[in-house]
């Protein structure tokens, strides 16, 4: 359910000094080396037997800025230090608890660069956000504005692989309140022809953002093949192929958020099919087409929008036979190999296949939604439920 107060990153991305560039490049390299060392000394605890938490692996920070091979921890903030302790102990506990894999070393060249300060750590007044350790506001390009009058609990300063700088601030936004509610419920059928065929009838186009710069793409990797490593052009002609994987996951992930917004804005209850999109991109034929869709991305959008805003998102199993079951008979196909597109049922209805499968998610999510029936589902989500095959219009007494 929504809450009167949401809290929401607002990430925008800045332009630092010389100055300001050096001292986070530092501030990330001290924070992977904190990182590291931490899970090090943990994994070797854990092999005698012997369990060590955050306040454990705090003791030991303070004892390594003591040493003189470690002094240099102490030249940046203390505090994103402190907060890659927290998260380790985060990523330790998702571990035990079976959510997530042993967690894993920070590597210098693939992870991702970034530091968390919190409110000791940073000074937010008048629209200038200070760090710690530097002496001048950060130059941010405010693209939407931030809301009037808060005040942000966490600053996370970031730099992809693009070379680009970021800066996200989490905060309550009272702007985010329950939406009216209304009797629209749709059901969405996901796929690769189409983004997405509505239960209505509407389909909407796939963009397909990596096929359109898949040349250009090409030939950037080419050209960073061909240098020599270690060398500096090839470390631009890496930045120039980042660059072009950047601008295709911000189209994707534009065109994501209108989407999502417009399904949360104008309907109640939003039926969608629970997809195993990490086994599904095994398939080599279609993985690529499968990843630039972004079916995961679509729907963690989906759900933590509807739960912001009062709304409802079912996830059917994804045994539930929604193409081959006729929407308005309920006559079951023995098969419906995937390059049928159209066909016709016993009682005379032509179905498009992708029409169908959603008017048939949507039949199945509306009984769940209306008796709550057998409620169980195959991975964790924040704001919907699965329907089990169980559920199906033909099922056995």
């Amino acid at each position: 359910m929504a809450t009167a107060h949401v809290k929401r990153a607002f990430k925008y991305r800045f332009y630092p000094t010389d100055e300001q560039a050096a001292e986070l490049s530092r501030t990330f390299g001290c924070v992977r080396k904190v990182f590291n060392m931490a899970l090090a000394a943990r994994t070797e605890a854990w092999a005698r037997q012997e369990r060590v938490n955050y306040n454990a692996t705090s003791a030991m920070l303070t004892a390594w800025k003591k040493t003189q091979e470690l002094a240099f921890l102490n030249d940046v903030s203390s505090v994103p230090l402190q907060q890659c302790l927290r998260h380790l102990q985060t990523a330790f506990t998702s571990f035990f608890a079976k959510r997530a894999r042993y967690p894993r070393f920070k590597s210098k060249k693939k992870s991702r660069k970034s530091a968390e300060y919190t409110t000791s750590g940073f000074r937010f007044r008048a629209g200038k956000l200070t760090l710690a350790k530097m002496t001048e506001p950060l130059d941010i390009v405010w693209s939407r504005p931030f809301p009037e009058g808060a005040k942000p609990s966490t600053v996370t300063v970031s730099q992809d692989s693009a070379g680009r700088w970021f800066v996200s601030m989490l905060c309550e936004d009272p702007g985010v309140k329950p939406l009216p509610a209304t009797d629209a419920a749709v059901g969405v059928d996901v796929g690769l022809d189409h983004l997405l065929t509505l239960s209505t009838g509407e389909k909407v186009a796939n963009p397909r953002h990596e096929r359109r710069d898949r040349v250009r793409l090409a030939l950037a990797q080419r050209r960073l093949a061909k240098k020599e490593k270690g060398s500096t052009n090839r470390a631009r002609a890496r930045r120039k192929v980042a660059r072009i994987h950047a601008r295709i996951a911000d189209r994707r992930r534009d065109g994501l958020h209108k989407l999502t917004s417009r399904l949360v804005r104008e309907n109640q209850t939003i039926v969608i099919e629970d997809l195993t999109v990490r086994n599904m991109v095994k398939n080599r034929n279609l993985a690529r087409a499968i990843s630039d869709a972004a079916w995961s991305e679509f729907r963690a959008m989906l759900e933590y929008k509807a739960a912001w805003y009062g709304r409802e998102v079912i996830a059917v199993d994804r045994f539930f036979p929604s193409s081959r079951l006729c929407s308005t008979c309920g006559t079951l196909q023995e098969k419906m190999p995937l390059h049928v597109r159209t066909w016709t049922c016993d009682c005379g209805t032509t179905h498009d296949r992708d029409v169908n499968a959603a008017k048939n998610l949507l039949a199945v999510g509306l009984t769940v939604s209306a008796c709550g029936a057998g409620v169980r589902p195959q991975r964790s989500s924040p704001g919907g439920q699965s329907a089990t095959k169980q559920e199906a219009p033909r099922r056995e007494p």
